[in-house]
């Protein structure tokens, strides 16, 4: 299908909130405005939702949820693949929308089409693949019926990094395993979420079953839907501070939870390492969505004899990169999403270096229009830093040497967080010692993009609970039910 003008596809993404299987108006009528992190322009104003309106999807999502549990598997799953199909068909102007609304290069954005449309079609799948067991007791006095149902209402909160991917890894598994949802995309990025309902409303999806409330003021949004006892699931993706608080919240319902949340993730480089799949693997682990990713690789941890080289090829390729709008031809690093994130990326650049980081490339920020920070290579960079405490979000490459096995897990461990971890080693041996040794709840063996819709995605310690995709992304909307049936 042929794209749309970048106005006739603006022109035509829903403005309003999605209730009860209608477009409507906020209940004051008020709008936010969209902007383009590029150009620093307005692309578009929506429905700014109040509490009452939240409320409102609440109430939609639960007056249709007995009905929606009781729908045949195989007709949930038809309704997902039919989202699936028509995605497919408008992917052009999907992966636009996204570039326009969030930054990232059209050709990112092709790919997020791909990824976010393969949870579409995967749960579409799993629909009909819900199932539970059936035995005799240990004492041989009856049957044991362990069963799987919908957990119930659930509200999803996505981010705006992945505002495709984030939002159909929440919707598609809820929907296959019989929920009805109410979702509250990000503020910066929700015209991706209002276009993919539009599409799951196309595909047949029954009114009331996806709600989408986009507003300016998520806390506010937030609370009372949490706090509603008819609510039964929360998933958040987001900042662990966030995700703390919204745990706090959730535990006064004992509300099932899942919590994706930030990340610090090490990037390991052994002497024996192939360094030009390691570079190639750092440049897709760290440049992607302009580092804007939970799974970005935040510190390299680079073996002392290798180092200097590896600072070097990848210096190399991080200079050849252009900067720019995402819709522009070659472009590999679009804008930062706001002036806040290129203040933060800068500041902990300057931190590093002021503590005796040495830059090899990059460094500064990119005067406007537009939130652009250079792509950065930071070597050497003092254990103290801050750059290697916090989640950097921003193109930006640290890295710090090693010189032996038990210093790379030890600085690899060395965070709160433990989401992701890359590995580059030519050993076998060592790199299965890796995937026990490293605490994270992912590891990606001698490559640097991992995610799959048919790969259990989560972490441990700071970084969440629960796991989304994969067999277990199913599992986390569903409860399971035990019956025993007396043999006499």
């Amino acid at each position: 299908m042929t794209a749309s003008t970048e106005t006739d596809l603006l022109a035509g993404v829903p403005d309003r909130l999605f209730i009860g299987g209608s477009w409507v108006h906020g209940s004051t009528g008020k709008t936010f405005d969209v902007i383009d992190p590029a150009t620093g322009t307005v692309i578009k104003s929506i429905a700014d939702a109040t509490p009452e309106d939240g409320m409102r999807a609440l109430d939609a999502a639960v007056a249709v949820a007995d009905e929606w549990a009781a729908t045949a598997p195989r007709q949930r799953g038809e309704i997902l693949r039919g989202a699936f199909d028509l995605l497919q068909q408008r992917r052009d102007d999907m992966a636009l929308l996204m570039t326009l609304e969030m930054g990232k290069p059209l050709a990112e954005a092709q790919g997020e089409v791909t990824y976010g449309g393969e949870f579409l079609r995967w749960f579409s799948e799993e629909a009909v693949r819900i199932s539970g067991r059936y035995g005799s007791n240990p004492e041989g006095t009856g049957q044991m019926v362990v069963s799987q149902r919908p957990v119930g209402p659930c509200y999803l909160i996505t981010p705006w990094n992945f505002p495709l991917a984030m939002a159909t890894r929440k919707i598609a598994p809820a929907l296959a395993a019989g929920c009805t949802v109410v979702v509250k995309p990000a503020a910066l990025t929700p015209l991706t979420t209002l276009f993919i309902t539009r599409l799951l409303e196309e595909a047949g999806l029954p009114a009331g079953v996806v709600n989408v409330v986009t507003s300016s003021q998520s806390r506010a949004i937030s609370e009372p839907i949490i706090a509603d006892p008819r609510l039964r699931k929360l998933s958040f993706t987001g900042s662990t501070p966030v995700g703390r608080t919204l745990m706090k919240q959730a535990a006064d319902n004992v509300l099932r939870t899942s919590m994706e949340l930030g990340g610090n993730a090490p990037f390991v480089v052994f002497g024996d390492a192939d360094l030009d799949k390691a570079v190639d693997g750092a440049m897709a682990a760290k440049f992607r969505n302009i580092g804007q990713a939970c799974t970005a690789a935040n510190r390299f941890i680079v073996h002392s004899s290798v180092a200097k080289d590896f600072a070097d090829r990848l210096a190399a390729k991080v200079d050849s990169l252009r900067v720019g709008r995402g819709t522009e031809e070659g472009v590999g690093i679009g804008p930062l999403i706001d002036d806040k994130a290129v203040d933060k990326a800068d500041e902990l650049v300057q931190d590093a270096v002021s503590r005796g980081a040495t830059l090899v490339a990059g460094g500064k920020r990119i005067e406007g229009p537009g939130s652009f920070y250079e792509p950065t290579v930071v070597s050497n960079v003092p254990f103290d830093s801050e750059i290697l405490r916090e989640e950097i979000f921003g193109p930006v490459v640290s890295i710090v040497q090693f010189d032996d096995e038990d210093e790379a897990v030890r600085l690899a461990n060395d965070t709160e967080y433990g989401l992701v971890s890359y590995v580059f080693t030519e050993s076998l041996a060592r790199g299965q010692r890796m995937i026990q040794k490293l605490d994270t709840g992912m590891m990606g063996l001698n490559v640097g993009v991992i995610s799959n819709a048919a790969a259990p995605f989560g972490g441990v310690k700071q970084s969440g609970l629960g796991r989304e995709g994969g067999a277990e992304g199913i599992h986390e909307y569903l409860s399971t039910k035990y019956t025993l049936i007396p043999n006499s």
